[in-house]
């Protein structure tokens, strides 16, 4: 029997996941992923230090020539005994396929089409762009829409600026806008003068579709998105760092460097410039069912993400002293936020503190099946809420918003 097939039986359709560490050249940490202070920098002073964490990734990061092996891909943990054996999520669907992810999935994309991921930085990201698919295709990759929440439990700081500038202020020309990409290399090309600033609260989140110019914020964000990682930075100067110039080009193939006209062009230009951004993107929790009859069975389950059709995502709260059977018609990911207790056949608890390379109990992945029949999740404590964030894939059959 294959490594993927006996972990799929040891956890009775449930894969626990290892962490999943990802550093980042041009970022500065904000230190609010429970990673040991040491260890921020374990990819080398070169690499930049880990300001992210991946969740049931089957998607490689795009890092550069410095990438290492695997690097954003997540592993399985399998207990043989006294010794624990690491393999890919990726090459686990990949032979079980729809025992995995389930057949409308599978049938599908033949793949897991999307991950999860904190991203956590000290001070704002520089303003970027994620093309679509049809510009994605220009260098092989697909498009990224992607949505934030921004978690209470790893968010006891702001960071240096919690607010993120979302598109282009109306009235904004497009020739403005090729200016100021024009005037990348030579310092501050000021193009979020042209843009929106939004103060972002923990507990609630932000839609962003591929084509929309974004500078995410310094809070600790939980982002779920579609199956990809490309980007390209359109900011010069982000809190008196220079960002390199191959990063503006980032999605652009090689033999259309230089051609400005096609970074405008991958900007969904009415979407940017639409004066009601909050109203069309911005997102409070939704509840799953009924508050009251959830209160009574003992849980709480909102929608946290549930604007967009290629993921979703809910936030999962069993009370103290609780058992509750979740069923959900999608196979998913989950993150532990807070507490500890049982999920099925796993002990699952959030830590503190993690050394890098070390294995943890926080981070599994639920197969169709199992969620279909129900998942048994125990609250141990007698005090503290088991907090849990739930991804899943494109079109979830439960996502209806009332």
């Amino acid at each position: 029997m294959s490594l993927a097939k006996k972990a799929l039986e040891q956890g009775e359709g449930i894969l626990r996941l290892t962490p999943t560490w990802v550093p980042r050249s041009f970022c500065v940490p904000g230190r609010r992923i429970k990673l040991h202070p040491d260890d921020y920098y374990s990819f080398g002073g070169m690499r930049g230090g880990i300001d992210e964490r991946w969740f049931s990734s089957t998607t490689p990061a795009e890092n550069g020539p410095l990438t290492s092996k695997n690097e954003g891909l997540s592993h399985i943990a399998y207990e043989d005994g006294s010794k624990t054996e690491l393999f890919l999520l990726k090459d686990a669907i990949d032979e079980l396929g729809a025992q995995i992810i389930g057949s409308r999935l599978w049938d599908q994309y033949k793949s897991w089409p999307m991950y999860s991921k904190f991203f956590d930085n000290m001070g704002p990201l520089p303003h970027h762009i994620h093309p679509s698919d049809e510009f994605g295709k220009l260098t092989n990759q697909n498009g990224k829409p992607e949505a934030y929440y921004f978690p209470p439990q790893v968010n006891n700081h702001g960071g240096d600026f919690p607010y993120t500038f979302f598109g282009i202020a109306p009235g904004t020309s497009k020739d403005i806008i090729l200016d100021c990409l024009k005037n990348f290399t030579k310092g501050d090309n000021k193009i979020t003068n042209y843009s929106q600033a939004f103060r972002l609260q923990p507990g609630t989140g932000w839609d962003v579709p591929p084509g929309m110019l974004h500078a995410p914020g310094s809070l600790c964000t939980y982002e779920p998105q579609k199956a990809s990682d490309i980007f390209a930075m359109y900011q010069s100067l982000v809190n008196e760092a220079i960002i390199p110039e191959e990063l503006l080009w980032n999605a652009t193939p090689k033999n259309r460097w230089g051609d400005y006209e096609l970074l405008v062009k991958m900007i969904d230009w009415d979407l940017n410039v639409n004066p009601n951004l909050m109203d069309n993107h911005y997102m409070e929790p939704k509840p799953v069912h009924a508050v009251a009859d959830m209160n009574a069975a003992g849980y709480q389950e909102n929608w946290i993400c549930y604007r967009s059709h290629d993921y979703s995502a809910k936030e999962l709260t069993v009370f103290p002293g609780q058992t509750v059977v979740i069923k959900d018609a999608a196979a998913y990911g989950m993150i532990m936020m807070q507490g500890y207790g049982k999920m099925g056949v796993w002990d699952i608890e959030t830590p503190a503190l993690i050394r890098f390379g070390q294995l943890t109990h926080d981070e599994y992945f639920v197969s169709e099946e199992a969620a279909k029949a129900g998942v048994k999740i125990t609250n141990l404590s007698k005090t503290d809420p088991i907090v849990m964030l739930k991804h899943f894939g494109p079109r979830n059959p439960d996502l209806v918003i009332k």
